[in-house]
């Protein structure tokens, strides 16, 4: 189950610590010239060790493409690429076969996979698994672009801090192009400045902290998406929960709307320049699970960090008996920030294969 798409498939494998992690990509169409210096900039951003907020793991997340393109076009076949890892810790990890990580897959995935499992930096449920998502993301982005729609996601709150948000019915593509230049992706620098310094006081207490990333969509055609399961909050729901750390998915005004009326939550519709258009954008952009043709607005809920170095409680599954354990290794304060780029990459890979069925 590492494939996501229907028209557009994309494979994705490998573990954190095994020599290489890669995906296969099925269903570009042919012809199709991506700028792989975009496709660089795009993956630099989800990229360990670059900034404070993130783990100091060193990793060039540099793309080696091993199929599929002919002269810098997409050929038909299957585009295949691998990113060799280079900075592993493994014996960080030698000793929670026996002892599994609080609010990890470590006990789980010992139940399902037995001895088997590869615990090493998480294996296979480790988020080092977003990078070749970013990559195929990157090339689903362009491949949107020119069909006229552009994404663009924020860190919509840290914690307790939030960042201001444009009108869900008005958002701006100079908005969004302005989100996709900053290294700390908020509307807000203020909010961003504060967003930082709760980051940073949990790590000095050996501590980690969640929080929201919010994506937009500008651009999408009406009538996307299939009742009754396979509507546009379908699709995204079920593809964006398979990023690592993901806690919720909402729409729009999303879970605020259980506590307004319908005089409230309700989009008016309005015709502007000849185009049904709506007032407001509480649906997010979806009504019905199909595309209406506002702004798409999806909400993505991330937890702590669940490896943090304060002792925690845990077992020991080999003496069956309660005990301490105190994480080592390296980790990120936050996955917030670093998760924007997968969020663009999940919601642009499922609008695209949306697209292409259609």
């Amino acid at each position: 189950m590492n494939t996501l798409g229907n028209k557009l498939k994309v494979t994705v494998f490998g573990q954190s610590h095994a020599p290489a992690i890669g995906c296969v990509i099925d269903g570009l169409p042919s012809g199709f010239a991506p700028d792989m210096e975009r496709v660089s900039a795009f993956m630099a951003r989800r990229a360990p060790g670059r900034n404070n907020w993130s783990t100091p793991r060193k990793e060039s997340d540099e793309p080696e493409i091993l199929s599929g393109l002919v002269d810098g076009k997409t050929c038909g076949a299957p585009v295949a690429m691998v990113i060799h890892n280079s900075d592993q810790h493994s014996k960080d990890y030698s000793g929670l076969r026996r002892t599994p990580r609080p609010s990890h897959a470590d006990y789980t995935a010992m139940v399902k996979f037995g001895g088997s499992y590869d615990i090493r930096g998480g294996g296979q449920f480790s988020g080092r698994l977003t990078a070749p998502l970013c990559f195929a993301g990157a090339l689903a982005t362009q491949l949107l672009e020119q069909r006229g729609i552009v994404l663009a996601a924020h860190i919509g709150q840290i914690g307790e801090v939030s960042d201001t948000a444009p009108d869900f019915a008005a958002v701006r593509r100079e908005e969004l192009e302005a989100l996709l230049r900053k290294p700390f992706p908020v509307f807000s620098d203020d909010a961003g400045m504060k967003m930082r310094q709760v980051i940073e006081a949990a790590r000095m207490e050996q501590d980690s902290v969640g929080g929201v990333v919010r994506c937009f969509a500008l651009g999408l055609p009406v009538g996307i998406g299939e009742p009754m399961f396979g509507g546009v909050e379908n699709r995204l729901a079920a593809a964006l929960f398979g990023i690592p750390a993901v806690r919720g998915v909402s729409f729009g005004t999303g879970f605020a709307a259980a506590g307004m009326r319908g005089s409230q939550h309700n989009d008016p519709f309005v015709m502007e320049n000849g185009a049904v258009r709506a007032r407001t954008n509480h649906a997010g952009g979806v009504l019905g699970g199909i595309t209406s043709g506002m702004p798409l607005v999806v909400n993505v809920a991330f937890k702590p960090t669940a490896s943090i170095s304060q002792a925690q409680d845990t077992v020991d599954l080999e003496a069956r008996e309660n005990t301490e354990l105190v994480i080592h290794g390296r980790h990120d304060p936050c996955i917030v920030p670093r998760a924007v780029p997968v969020v663009e990459a999940v919601t642009a890979l499922t609008i695209l294969d949306m697209i292409l069925e259609d």
